[in-house]
């Protein structure tokens, strides 16, 4: 293995270590040193690849956004239109409640970690954009737009009272929920705007 690679892989080692870190259910410290010691790899390595604590949290809180947003672009992208909504939702599920750690980064790090506080604001309109496209039966911009808005925060709100417990019903209910939601918020925009 070439010294590029072994960054590669030791880089992946730190990250992962950072999304079990702060992913964790109890919000535990992520500091240089317990990254290091659960990535098995001294300091050195971590300062190979980032300049600080801060930085580090940015970059495995970028990487969980860039996976919730690749799984929702595949899950859109390969089912058919009527599927669309229960595509998606059962890939985030898929993502952010099989792996809750992943689920506890993207959606519940930002109220507790002030490196990525502001965080989850700039990464929302991503998430707007993708379920606006889906939304092609409302033709009219601003309502397909706020109609979007108000799914991506009912969504994060159910996902994350998921993820802590506030909602304990079984996997299936929960994703026919969010589903419906889709589903209802997208006919009632369309028959009234």
């Amino acid at each position: 293995m070439g010294l590029d690679e072994r960054r590669r892989v030791r880089r992946e080692r730190l990250l992962d270590a950072g999304i079990a870190l702060i992913g964790a259910p109890d919000g535990s410290v992520a500091n240089v040193r317990a990254v290091c010691r659960a990535a098995e790899l001294t300091e050195r390595y971590f300062y190979e690849s980032f300049t600080d604590r801060d930085a580090f949290v940015r970059e495995v809180y970028g990487l969980v956004g860039e996976r919730a947003r690749d799984a929702l672009v595949a899950a859109v992208t390969s089912a058919e239109h009527t599927r669309r909504a229960e595509a998606a939702v059962r890939a985030f599920v898929a993502l952010m409640v099989d792996e809750p750690a992943m689920g506890r980064v993207l959606l519940l790090a930002p109220l507790r970690e002030p490196a990525i506080s502001g965080r989850g604001v700039e990464l929302a309109p991503v998430f707007v954009a993708l379920v606006s496209a889906q939304l092609t039966e409302i033709g009219d911009d601003a309502v397909r737009t706020m109609v979007a808005v108000g799914l991506v925060g009912a969504l994060t709100s159910l996902f994350m009272g998921y993820l802590d417990g506030a909602i304990t019903v079984p996997r299936e209910t929960f994703v026919h929920h969010c589903v419906a939601l889709l589903e209802r918020a997208a006919h009632d925009a369309q028959r009234g705007g």
